[in-house]
């Protein structure tokens, strides 16, 4: 009796810490089902420190952003208003990390309750959304006004920008509604789990619904910019008639800065998420062999600090794509770092600006 309560001791031992570790349930093509343990102790360490970075980083320089774009660079233009839009979507995502970050830190334990759950989650994706398509909508307008710059200076009016801006703030808003329903919170031994997903009796309608919101609102724009930036590489490369000198004029440099900054925040942040995401959620709806699943889950896990890493990298986009918000931003360094006087006191000016006396 003795050796029989001990080994259902150890097996019960053994089921808690597969648990622990992360296990996963497929199907085998005989109907039957298949357990598949895999280790996530890496992601407790990963994704705190990485989210924290994030954190740390992002939010000073979007709130500075916003500060810039509220109160030095009035009257806005178009640009201006969809980068403000932009910035704004990622400090909304910046304020739900600390969430996150004791969440992992926490080892998987959930707090918070599951409305909060569910907004934190909504974030990430309104966010990661949001950012396509405003980076999109900035690709457009660049096109616009290199390729067809009559039309741009006729028909684009700001009016019309902030138009496209809420259009985008509501369209992203409908898509991810579906997805406040499927995340949910669960219980494992002690710890309150949080989903970034649904739950198993779920997966295959929130992987259906992840794949068509996947391809209209990053496939679509993927194809936009792909060939927006396509014609205006082959416009940027023409010689002016008038040209005499060799290196391109200032406003071709700042196009193409621009061109290779949104290019980079695809390849680094979107892509790789997207493809990973994917081949994740399909893994496990189809049972894949448990290596793959195990690989391609370290891999997913990875990539999703990439995709927040996006808030730190579209402050770098608002230097290089307006030279106003350039020298407001370096006025205003020079200005702060020269006021060292214990009067120093902030002073409005003619202009509305905010400026040391």
């Amino acid at each position: 009796k003795i050796w029989i309560l001990a080994a259902a001791l150890s097996a019960a031992t053994s089921i808690h810490s597969l648990e622990s570790i992360g296990l996963h349930r497929g199907p085998l093509s005989n109907g039957t089902h298949v357990k598949c343990a895999f280790n996530e102790e890496f992601k407790f360490l990963i994704l705190p420190i990485s989210y924290s970075a994030v954190f740390l980083v992002g939010l000073p320089l979007n709130i500075s952003a916003i500060w810039i774009f509220m109160t030095k660079m009035r009257p806005w233009s178009c640009t201006t208003v969809y980068m403000c839009n932009l910035a704004l979507s990622d400090l909304l995502y910046l304020l739900s990390l600390p969430f996150l970050i004791y969440y992992y830190a926490n080892r998987n334990n959930w707090l918070f309750g599951e409305v909060l759950c569910k907004i934190v989650r909504f974030f990430f994706y309104s966010n990661l959304y949001c950012s396509i398509l405003f980076l999109t909508c900035i690709s457009v307008h660049r096109y616009i006004g290199i390729c067809h710059p009559l039309l741009s200076l006729q028909r684009v009016k700001v009016r019309h920008t902030r138009m496209v801006c809420a259009s985008v703030w509501l369209a992203v808003s409908f898509c991810l509604v579906p997805n406040l329903f499927f995340v949910t919170v669960s219980t494992k031994g002690t710890s309150t789990i949080c989903h970034d997903t649904t739950s198993t009796d779920k997966l295959v309608h929130f992987v259906e619904y992840s794949t068509a919101v996947m391809s209209l609102l990053f496939g679509v724009p993927c194809l936009v910019i792909s060939c927006c930036y396509g014609l205006m590489a082959k416009e940027l490369m023409k010689p002016q008639v008038n040209e005499t000198s060799k290196t391109l004029p200032s406003y071709k440099k700042k196009s193409i800065k621009t061109i290779a900054v949104i290019l980079i925040v695809f390849a680094i942040c979107f892509l790789p998420f997207h493809i990973t995401r994917t081949l994740y959620y399909y893994a496990r709806i189809f049972g894949a062999e448990c290596n793959f699943l195990k690989a391609v889950n370290v891999v997913y896990k990875i990539t999703r600090p990439l995709a927040s890493a996006n808030s730190c990298i579209d402050p770098v986009l608002y230097f290089l794509a307006s030279d106003s918000y350039q020298s407001r931003l370096l006025q205003t360094v020079t200005r702060v770092s020269r006021c060292q006087e214990p009067n120093c006191r902030w002073t409005p000016t003619r202009t509305g600006d905010n400026l040391f006396k």
